[in-house]
């Protein structure tokens, strides 16, 4: 699944990625905002108390992630290392589609 995901999100040429992913299909704000989903809630201790939505504004779009209090240093991690990561990630497949899409967590 998450090889599927990647390549829809990157469009990298994996073996058999087409019958995984469609044939010809383009990436979307929605796939960015599931591999925020699959990400976040594989890392959280409460994976069903994650929500994500998503905000249109003049630079693009933000995603906001809010969940228990005691989750949001899984999802930021050391130093910031983890969410400086997958904001990468969504920021990449974002820069592929033209778009400006970022990545908050909410109190």
């Amino acid at each position: 699944m998450l090889k599927a995901l990647f390549s829809k999100l990157f469009g990298c040429g994996c073996a058999g990625s087409e019958t995984a992913v469609g044939k010809g299909s383009s990436g979307s704000i929605r796939d960015l905002e599931d591999f925020v989903t699959y990400v976040v809630r594989s890392l959280v201790d409460y994976p069903d108390e994650v929500k994500l939505s998503t905000e249109e504004n003049s630079e693009g779009c933000v995603i906001k992630i809010t969940c228990r209090k005691e989750d949001i240093g899984k999802i930021v991690g050391k130093r910031g290392k983890t969410i400086m990561a997958i904001r990468s990630l969504v920021s990449g497949a974002a820069g592929r589609q033209h778009r400006r899409v970022s990545v908050e967590v909410l109190d």
